[in-house]
């Protein structure tokens, strides 16, 4: 297969729109062409059609997917799908039994059993599924992680990360199913490692794996989960957990917070080593990693291959499709340890603490923040002691999950949406 590759996009408004971008790229360079795409309400759209010139182009423009593929199967190579969580799994499966690689935007689900079926499903796939993580690209990070499989930075002991990511409450408005928990009887299970900083999460667990495309996995999870906004889930994760080769991980993310602020640390015997993913310098993205030695050494690590993640991802995938790579660069397993740290981290929780009123500030632009909820998170980082453990005024002790408490989760799930179990502090 030399010729472009035939692609369509499930979507135009939301995330879709970086889709459209970046394969535009790929149709400039002669890689991929689009062919076809969706929504329910296309007139919604016609701007951006316009701007993305689909008349000039040849794209076809369909109000419902399924006619979309229905449509256009025969002449397509690959389809991504940029469309809400809840939906992934049922168009995956769609364009796997037609014989379509797929190109699916993160997370895949955050529900494990649905995961593991999504898994199940790919098994019969004529081309593995990618599940875009764009960081994950980042040719240095790849780099990296061979330095740390030699030893040179002597055993890994922790990873850490940190997310602090101030969101509104239009974040949460700007569909039905953000900030959700269960969707229709459903799990969704939206949280901010989960999504908005999953990116961040599934770096952060490619260090940890023994193997060059392996990702540590979780045994065991100590967690604390809290809501500043009105909202069914969490907003606020703190958590502990042990992963394979008896590395730690630790790891305070946050949408009620003051300030942003984002990164990995990879602790070696020999080094301790910070990532800077996703910063813009310039206007250009960049991804810089400091490793700080023992011996009083400082080595500065500056990536700026890239800029545009989201194009260099299709672009690989595409690749792939083509046969000139052996795997994507992830597929739905490697997503498991990310969903399932997820899932332990509600039953490692038991539930969901409502920070009350004497604890929360507001910036008179729909955004709250947890009182003193990043140095929280950075005391965590450095200690290992969780909120609680730090006797905030506002926390509330957790417990612990491991891979056998999974099953538990739905009942779980069915509990805290009936009669949410942690009292407001």
């Amino acid at each position: 297969m030399s010729h472009p590759l035939s692609v369509a996009i499930i979507g135009l408004g939301g995330f879709a729109a970086s889709h459209h971008a970046a394969l535009r790229r790929l149709e400039a360079a002669g890689t991929a062409r689009l062919v076809a795409t969706c929504d329910p309400r296309p007139d919604a759209f016609l701007d951006q059609m316009a701007e993305w010139q689909f008349g000039p182009r040849g794209v076809r423009v369909f109000d419902d997917w399924q006619a979309m593929l229905a449509a256009c199967a025969h002449e397509l190579d690959m389809v991504t799908i940029p469309t809400p969580i809840p939906l992934h799994a049922a168009m995956h499966q769609a364009c796997v039994e037609l014989g379509l690689p797929v190109y699916l935007e993160k997370p895949p689900t955050l529900w494990w059993e649905e995961l593991d079926a999504m898994i199940g499903v790919d098994e019969q796939a004529a081309r593995l599924t990618n599940v875009g993580f764009n960081w994950i690209v980042d040719p240095q990070r790849r780099a990296l992680k061979t330095r740390l499989l030699s030893a040179e930075f002597g055993p890994l002991r922790r990873v850490s990360v940190w997310g602090y990511w101030p969101r509104p409450a239009s974040y949460y408005q700007r569909n039905g199913w953000a900030g959700r928990l269960l969707l229709d009887g459903r799990p969704v299970l939206d949280s901010p490692m989960g999504n908005a900083l999953a990116h961040l999460l599934h770096n952060t667990l490619f260090w940890a794996g023994d193997q060059p495309w392996t990702w540590g996995m979780p045994r065991s999870v100590r967690a604390e989960l809290y809501r500043a906004h009105a909202i069914e889930g969490t907003d606020t994760v703190f958590l502990t957990a042990q992963l394979d080769r008896e590395v730690e991980l630790r790891l305070a993310m946050t949408h009620a917070c003051p300030e942003t602020s984002q990164g990995e640390v990879i602790e070696c015997a020999d080094a301790r080593i910070t990532y800077h993913a996703g910063e813009w310098v310039l206007g250009q993205p960049q991804q810089r990693a400091v490793i700080d030695w023992a011996d009083g050494r400082q080595e500065t690590l500056l990536d700026t291959t890239h800029a545009d993640y989201m194009a260099a991802n299709l672009a690989d995938y595409v690749a792939y499709v083509h046969g000139k790579t052996d795997r994507p660069l992830t597929t739905l397993a490697d997503s498991r340890p990310l969903v399932w740290l997820n899932d332990l981290a509600y039953l490692a929780s038991a539930g969901i603490t409502t920070v009350a009123e004497p604890s929360l500030t507001h910036d008179g632009r729909g955004g709250v923040a947890i009182d003193g909820v990043s140095k929280a998170g950075d005391e965590l980082l450095a200690s290992g002691r969780l909120p609680s453990e730090q006797r905030k005024g506002w926390a509330v002790a957790g417990g612990v999950a491991t891979a056998a408490d999974l099953p538990k989760l739905r009942t779980l799930l069915d509990r805290l949406t009936s009669r949410p179990d942690r009292p407001a502090r």
